[in-house]
């Protein structure tokens, strides 16, 4: 999550942070899920979407944690949870996020940078 955040707000000017449990959306700001790519995520997902609320839609962030694609059950169910989010955007699997500290020096890497260049655009694109 943390380094999602980052790649939202490469800056660290605090446009993107990750929020506690039970803690208010602020009032005019875009909720952002993220997940990744395996059957539990997408289950917990659900669960989450499930109590919701009136809060605005939100934005999934499905984090790839495998070089393949995700298994049919967990592609089918964030398809089937599509209509209740603003959009999914996703983020292919970096190998190199496994082999950092941390978000920071991860956005030093071409490839995160990259992936966190499309992650911005797709999001503001809506």
């Amino acid at each position: 999550m943390a380094t999602v955040a980052r790649m939202l707000d490469p800056h660290g000017r605090g446009a993107a942070r990750v929020m506690a449990v039970g803690e208010t959306i602020p009032y005019g700001v875009q909720p952002v899920l993220v997940a990744d790519t395996t059957v539990y995520s997408a289950t917990s997902l659900e669960e989450m979407l499930r109590h919701w609320g009136p809060r605005p839609r939100p934005w999934l962030v499905l984090v790839a944690d495998a070089p393949a694609r995700p298994v049919a059950q967990a592609r089918y169910l964030v398809r089937a949870l599509e209509g209740r989010l603003a959009g999914t955007a996703r983020v292919p699997y970096l190998p190199v996020l496994r082999a950092v500290a941390g978000p920071e020096e991860a956005l030093q890497h071409k490839d995160v940078q990259a992936a966190a260049a499309k992650l911005r655009r797709a999001l503001e694109r809506k």
